[in-house]
């Protein structure tokens, strides 16, 4: 009994480690991009297809952080997309604090502005 109880919790725990990460593909309607946020840490990038010269295969092209995107201080984060379909950015918003950033690509990197309220 005591090591099922026991399994169970270590099967518990590592289930809740498994949902760390949010994925949002950005609003803009012809652009196949997705945006990856860390929910604890606030950290996002973003990856999109792209076509491979002389290959029937393409790419996974991905963005890493830049400027603002890197991990903010711990809380708990989330991704909205506005409706608009030219947007090709996203929202990081602080769920805890109400704090908003507006993330997008830019020159190879994902950058975010400054959080505001």
């Amino acid at each position: 009994m005591i090591r099922l109880s026991l399994t169970a919790l270590l099967l518990t725990a590592g289930g809740a480690q498994a949902a760390t990460y949010d994925f949002l593909a950005a609003p803009e309607t012809d652009l196949n991009r997705v945006y990856r946020l860390d929910k604890a840490t606030g950290e996002i990038g973003a990856c999109q297809y792209g076509l491979k010269d002389g290959g029937s295969v393409g790419v996974t092209l991905c963005y890493p952080p830049g400027e603002n995107a890197g991990p903010q201080s711990p809380s708990d984060y989330a991704l909205v997309a506005s409706r608009h379909e030219r947007e090709g950015g996203v929202f990081r918003v602080d769920l805890r604090t109400g704090m908003m950033s507006i993330c997008y690509v830019l020159n190879e990197v994902v950058v975010c502005t400054p959080p505001a309220k």
